[in-house]
């Protein structure tokens, strides 16, 4: 051994899980009974650092909100109200009235549009990412160190390479290491690998493969993992960012956040409205100058100034951010919880879902699904923890439903379960379910006794344990000595008649032993035939193993059950001897079972164009049996295996991921680099996890889901979404709910936007057509396009989706918001509003039939539009069926907006407080009629659009 005071340096990307133990202590030059001296310790700690994850600064709160201010829509609005209050100040300076004696009215209303905006999107972004604050705190407990041959008690972040930990049950990792010393060690490694049972441990000194899989390296431990029994010495042989947790970390900080489909569309939207903006206006000004002369110009400008506010839906960022806080809420109902409102649309565009095994597609609770006994099969049916289910007779090809009574074998076998198990089994009336305490293994041993009638509350008292074979590694069996009974005392009244059956010498004690059939086997010397016990011979050993071969092929975890008489408790040197010769009791098959909603959602998210994929820690035959079972691996899918896939370049990966659908025994490495191959073949990722091994891949993603449950705080996080059930169901679920939520944004966009082209092309024609002012005042448009526009566009959020909205492929998430004809609508709505409109204009303009103020006509085409938009929005609710054939009682929100809309416009015109603040005119009752028939017209024409579209088809 080297001297422990000398220093090393780092040693990087070393498998210390491929040495001996002799050879790490060696290349860490560490003493396991001394432990480091103090002076090796500052040494090492100056090249190593302290043991803690370190983070990436991010933007901070005033950079959160000044990226709020550079969006192109805000910025045109700006340099509007700077212009606009530029026009004022020359007013006032000159001595003009502006507006009625409200100056600046504009360039204030639209300052506080564009501070409400920017607010919006602030308290949006400004969610500190907290993921890595949540891996730093799991790493910061305090551990029992040896420095110096002396046992202290230091913080985490003081540990170095080469020291020299000891661990006990309760024990929280800080560090990853290798084992020197273990007894009966088992380590919850769930944060890591996401699989919730806890792995056993050994000090094993031969090193393993260099391609062992993380889960599989049993004599490390890592940091971020709990000690859930035994104890252990333990060499440190990595910290702080070096260690496993460390690396899941640094990944987390390299995943650059992506913006979500709506937010790039929006941000096409914008360049698209903005650049028309300017090229219009210029063009308007052009025309202008050039029919008018220079003189004109103040003119033009202002008739440029309200084009600018009409292009822009100011509206539009609150009725999103309100349409998708709607969205969440919904979600919430069906048990999703969204933490990022982008992602309730994004959703919509998800097409492949990378889902864990366990607790999401499965129950997280082990069902046994098959009893076999010598010459007796067994179907158990059931769900969960639930002791209820049909027992099927499968022997002799025969399939019978029956109620027993039940053979002598099977019912010792159903005793051993409750008597040799560790678990109890109680019925939660808060909850109105049944509960195990302990391990879901022995758990579902209790429910397996309870569906045959057996019962731990009143079998436990009467056998009284005297003794225990604690399970170990190389055992992989337990066992307990139980006394029996005297005559008439057991629950069991034939269990003198059961053991006579079995042969077995009714005696004081009981040996029950459960475990491994391989490793049982051997100890076993009778097996019971159909009445009584004969010798355990080479046939039925291999009859045994064969039908255990087959029950794990068919991904089922098998247990064998022995038992024996004793006439006396052994002592302790003979106890392991008392464990020969043994009466072969049978097998159970168990599984942990699939969620019975989760065959059906698979369905329907393959109905909609969503693959599922199935991304586990878990051994590959259980990983495919459950696959198969709930429909995801189809014929002529593959699946791959950690060591397979840690094989492959990416490139290589990605031209296989499209046939793989079942990903098992993989690594958190091997994760991300599954949902990057998905994205590079341009799918649109789900990727669900609860681990701090997931969050990486979750925050890669384009939809990262945590479990509410069972999920870690990193993962949770990490994510856009939070499953508050842990269920498969629920995320087929929430993508329906986002493409009601895309299609209901696609909605008021086109209903929006039809309206701000008419109001633009309406305005750039006054100056054109000879009039002499401006039809609308930047005041009137924001009132148009807030409150006119905001209300039933909120309206149109509530809307429920289409019958078939699962029952297509979803839509590309690179898809422009002007795709599939919704451009070409609103380019088309817009005229028709503009012909409506001007139409309306240049006949109140030039009418003198028409009694009321001068300039009335400008109010008539201001509440014109206003109210065309009302019968707008009616029509739009659906792209197909009339308006006539839809029930008005699916969607009242928007009647009401309705109502409520055109009272408040009303109000404006007869209201005299803001008719002066809003620059109108009171209309005669035949300017209101002339208002609202040719407001009507908008309704008609897209009603008869629909039917045109029926016609053509």
């Amino acid at each position: 051994m080297s001297d422990p005071d000398v220093s090393v340096s780092p040693v990087k990307a070393e498998a210390w899980y491929s040495y001996g133990i002799d050879k790490t202590l060696h290349r860490l030059t560490t003493a396991p009974h001394r432990g480091l001296a103090e002076k090796t310790v500052m040494e090492r700690r100056r090249t190593y650092g302290l043991n803690e994850i370190t983070t990436i600064a991010g933007r901070n709160n005033w950079q959160i909100l000044l990226d709020q201010f550079t969006n192109v829509m805000l910025l045109m609005l700006i340099g509007v109200a700077i212009i606009s209050g530029a026009l004022d100040l020359i007013s006032l300076r000159l001595g003009e009235e502006t507006m009625e004696g409200f100056p600046f009215k504009d360039t204030i209303a639209i300052f506080a549009i564009v501070i409400l905006n920017g607010l919006l999107g602030y308290f949006q972004e400004s969610r500190a990412e907290k993921a890595l604050a949540a891996l730093k705190k799991m790493a910061s407990p305090k551990v029992q160190v040896l420095r110096d041959g002396d046992r202290q008690e230091i913080k985490a972040a003081s540990l170095v390479p080469g020291d020299i930990i000891l661990l006990e049950a309760g024990s929280q990792l800080c560090a990853d290491g290798q084992l020197i010393e273990a007894a009966n060690l088992l380590i919850r490694e769930s944060a890591l690998t996401g699989e919730a049972q806890p792995v056993e441990k050994n000090a094993s000194n031969t090193g393993l493969p260099l391609d062992t899989p993380l889960g599989d390296r049993q004599n490390m431990v890592f940091s971020g993992t709990e000690v859930v029994q035994g104890r252990g010495k333990v060499v440190i042989t990595n910290t702080g960012m070096a260690t496993e947790l460390g690396k899941i970390a640094e990944m987390l900080q390299r995943v650059a956040p992506e913006p979500t489909p709506l937010q790039k569309r929006m941000e096409n939207l914008a360049g698209v409205l903005v650049s028309g903006s300017l090229l219009l206006v210029t063009l308007v000004i052009i025309l202008g100058v050039w029919q008018s002369g220079w003189g004109e110009l103040r003119q033009l400008v202002e008739t440029s100034l309200s084009m600018a506010v009409a292009v822009v839906p100011e509206g539009l960022p609150a009725v999103i951010t309100v349409t998708l806080a709607l969205g969440t809420q919904r979600m919430i109902k069906r048990h999703a919880l969204i933490r990022k409102l982008p992602a309730v649309e994004t959703l919509g565009s998800v097409n492949v879902i990378c889902s864990d095994k366990t607790g999401t597609l499965t129950q997280n609770k082990m069902v046994v699904r098959e009893v076999l006994t010598h010459g007796d099969r067994l179907s158990i049916g059931g769900e969960g923890y639930q002791p209820q289910g049909n027992i099927i007779h499968l022997s002799d090809g025969e399939q019978r439903a029956t109620s027993g009574p039940w053979p002598p074998a099977l019912q010792l076998l159903c005793l051993n379960a409750i008597l040799c198990n560790d678990s109890e089994l109680n019925y939660n009336p808060g909850e109105m379910e049944w509960q195990v305490i302990g391990d879901p293994t022995e758990g579902a041993l209790l429910v397996l006794a309870k569906k045959f009638g057996f019962d731990q509350a009143q079998l436990r008292p009467s056998f009284m344990r005297r003794g225990e074979f604690p399970f170990s590694s190389e055992r992989k069996r337990m066992g307990v000595i139980v006394e029996v009974p005297a005559e008439g005392e057991s629950p069991l009244a034939n269990l003198l008649g059961i053991l006579e059956n079995l042969a077995l010498t009714p005696g004081p004690y009981l040996i029950f032993s459960k475990g491994s059939p391989e490793l049982l086997l051997p100890h076993c010397g009778q097996i019971h035939t159909a009445d009584h016990c004969v010798p355990l011979n080479f046939q039925h050993q291999e009859q045994i193993l064969s039908d255990n071969n087959l029950m794990a092929s068919r991904g089922l975890r098998v247990l064998g059950f022995a038992c024996k008489s004793l006439a006396q408790i052994p002592s302790t040197p003979d106890l392991i001897a008392a464990e020969d010769n043994l009466v072969w009791l049978g097998m159970v098959g168990m599984l942990d079972a699939p969620r019975p909603e989760v065959r059906l959602a698979v369905e329907k998210s393959l109905a909609a164009g969503i693959r599922t994929v199935m991304i586990t820690g878990d051994h590959p035959l259980t990983a495919l049996a459950i696959a198969k079972d709930l429909g995801i691996n189809q014929a002529g899918d593959r699946f791959l295996t950690g060591q397979t896939l840690e094989q492959l370049q990416q490139s290589d990966l990605e031209a296989q991921v499209e046939e793989v659908s079942v990903f098992a025994r993989v690594s958190p490495e091997h994760k991300l680099r599954i949902v990057k191959a998905f994205q590079a073949r341009n799918r649109f990722v789900a990727m669900t996890g609860d681990g701090v091994n997931d969050a990486p891949a979750l925050k890669q993603a384009d939809i990262g889901i945590a479990m509410g449950i069972t999920g870690t705080d990193v993962s949770k996080e990490a994510s856009d979404m939070v499953l508050l059930d842990d269920n498969f169901a629920t995320i087929v679920a929430a993508a329906e709910e986002g493409r009601v939520v895309y299609n209901n944004i696609r909605n008021f966009i086109k209903y929006i936007l039809g309206s701000n082209v008419g109001e633009v092309i309406t305005i750039a024609s006054a100056p054109l057509l000879g009039l002499s002012a401006v039809p609308l005042t930047p005041l009137q448009i924001l009132w148009m396009n807030l409150v006119t526009d905001g209300l039933p566009a909120l309206a149109l959020a509530m809307e429920p989706g289409e019958p078939n909205i699962m029952k297509r492929r979803p839509f590309s998430p690179q898809e422009s918001i002007f795709s599939r004809g919704l451009g070409a609508y609103i380019i088309r709505i817009g005229l028709v509003f503009a012909v409506v409109t001007i139409t309306l204009m240049v006949w109140a303009y030039h009418s003198a039939d028409l009694a009321g103020a001068p300039d009335s006509w400008k109010t008539m085409v201001f509440t014109t539009l206003c109210i065309a938009q009302m019968g707008h929005a009616i029509a739009v609710r659906s792209n197909h069926r009339l308006t006539i054939e839809m029930n008005p009682l699916t969607n009242p929100y928007l009647w009401g907006a309705v109502i409520v809309t055109t009272i408040l416009q009303l109000c404006l015109v007869y209201f005299e407080p803001l008719r002066n603040f809003f620059g109108t005119d009171w209309l005669s009752p035949q300017q209101l009629l002339v208002c609202f028939g040719f407001s009507s017209l908008m309704f008609v024409w897209v009603e008869l659009e629909k039917l045109l579209a029926r016609f053509i088809k």
